[in-house]
């Protein structure tokens, strides 16, 4: 009997450590899932994949991290090695894929009203006529700490925080799905959104000059400045067209200005600010007093503030102050993500608000149709936190960053998109800027990709389109059209032999 006993006992002591084997080797859960839509009159069909990608050391093949994705692919495709594809990733640094997914590429998306603003909760899910699913096949990428990606047990949580190693291992998550899934001849597009811009630009200079990964097109959505900013004295000049568009927006301009179109206002904005107000910002205290009062009335004109207010500003109004000012009358802030929304502080007073009414808009609808679609619709279950945003904090800049780069070190990731579309002729980017975007202005994004080229080599094969929405212009009905317009455009211009 003993015997028996101890023979059981060795019998289970070998089936738990088969499975803790088992469990040390076995590849992250992946979800598939088959589904349809109708897309311009067209019903497409097609797979879902919700898995993980594992980001391992070079050097050992030990697991350093895995990377959370949802990957979109039309069905029926004869051959699929050459079938563009799209990856996809939102900003912060910290932000989850959710933004991009679930309201201008993917097949479903978060219900909206026209003008792009939310609806009562609960929220809800509709197919996305506009998707881009029928054009490009989709993949979006959730980086180190946000959605489900997370660094393996006993792993520094910090070790992707920073310019380049986030960029190291996104293309690392890159070149794993291009090479699992046979897709090196396909045409290949990135997309990033807000700081999103930044890893697209750094990835499109690393992914060919690291692995040899040539792409087609790098679309950046609401862009940062990529290393070819203003600097601190010309960004009073650049946010100012801005200022203008929400001032326009809200009915805060002269009446002669609020019955033009908006697009001639901006016109007029952009002119004086590149003009005048640069002169005046540059000449500092060299100016004169009727000079001052001057151009005060100008700036006055084109934002809808108190001239009074301007000069006791030195002329330079600071984005906060702006947003806590414009409708302080009413007792009113605007959104900085989208300066279309409006908000309500505890008080009238001080200098900034309180919180950004735009993503007061956005992060309950995003979050809870997220949670629900992945589980009932894409039936990839966990008990594991989706971080829309997750803690990669502090995020090491590019100066501290470390870097195996094949090429000299960097300057910003704007010289790496550089030198990318100078060694890859074929190589062209398009910009989505939208009017309302008080983070990452749209004049301040001409001004950069300005100076990323000043010789004008590239001037054919940077294009952009603006849009009379926010951050995420894709919310208004109108602009999601427009922008999956632009989008297939551009995909056709980057693709065409």
């Amino acid at each position: 009997m003993k015997k028996v006993i101890f023979c059981l006992f060795c019998v289970f002591i070998l089936i738990s450590f088969s499975f803790i084997i088992a469990g040390e080797e076995k590849p992250a859960v992946k979800s598939i899932t088959k589904h349809a839509i109708k897309i311009g009159g067209s019903t497409i069909e097609y797979t879902a994949t919700a898995g993980k990608i594992p980001i391992m050391d070079e050097n050992n093949g030990k697991i350093m991290a895995e990377i959370f994705f949802i990957a979109y692919t039309k069905n029926g495709v004869t051959n699929d090695s050459k079938r563009p594809l799209l990856f996809s990733f939102n900003g912060g640094p910290g932000s989850s894929s959710v933004w991009m997914h679930m309201a201008f590429l993917g097949p479903r998306k978060v219900l909206y009203d026209d003008e792009g603003f939310a609806l009562q909760p609960p929220y809800e899910l509709v197919d996305n006529e506009y998707s881009i699913l029928d054009k490009t096949d989709i993949v979006f990428i959730d980086p180190v700490a946000t959605g489900y990606s997370r660094m393996t047990k006993g792993e520094p949580l910090h070790k992707y925080h920073g310019v380049m190693e986030d960029i190291e291992s996104v293309a690392e998550f890159i070149r794993m799905y291009v090479t699992r899934n046979n897709r090196w001849d396909s045409p290949k597009f990135i997309i990033g959104e807000s700081y999103g811009t930044t890893r697209a630009a750094g990835l499109t200079g690393y992914l060919q000059s690291r692995l040899n990964m040539y792409i087609n097109g790098a679309i950046l959505v609401s862009t940062t400045t990529i290393g070819f900013g203003p600097g601190d004295e010309l960004s009073y000049m650049t946010i100012l067209p801005h200022y203008t568009a929400t001032a326009y927006y809200h009915q805060q301009l002269a009446a002669d200005l609020q019955s033009k179109p908006l697009r001639e206002v901006l016109d007029e904005a952009e002119k004086f600010a590149m003009g005048d107000y640069t002169l005046a910002l540059v000449k500092g205290k060299k100016l004169t007093p009727e000079e001052i009062s001057q151009t005060a009335d100008k700036i006055a004109r084109y934002t809808g503030l108190s001239k009074n207010y301007i000069i006791n500003s030195n002329l330079r109004v600071s984005r906060t102050r702006f947003r806590k000012e414009l409708l302080r009358n009413q007792q009113l802030t605007v959104g900085r993500l989208d300066s279309r929304y409006k908000g309500i502080d505890k008080d009238a007073a001080g200098e900034m608000n309180e919180y950004d009414p735009a993503m007061a808009h956005w992060s309950g609808a995003f979050t809870g149709t997220l949670n629900t679609y992945l589980r009932e619709e894409l039936k990839y279950e966990t008990d594991l936190k989706y971080n829309i945003f997750g803690n990669v904090r502090p995020w090491k800049q590019l100066q501290s960053s470390r870097t195996s780069m094949m090429m000299r070190q960097p300057s910003s990731v704007g010289e790496m998109l550089r030198q990318a579309m100078t060694q890859n002729e074929y190589l062209r980017v398009f910009v989505f800027e939208g009017y309302y975007d008080g983070a990452c202005d749209y004049f301040g994004a001409e001004y950069s990709f300005s100076h990323l080229d000043v010789a004008g080599k590239f001037k054919d094969r940077v294009k952009f389109g603006f849009y009379e929405c926010g951050h995420m212009m894709y919310l208004r009905k109108a602009d999601l059209a427009k922008a999956k317009q632009d989008l297939v455009d551009f995909i056709d211009s980057a693709t065409k032999k």
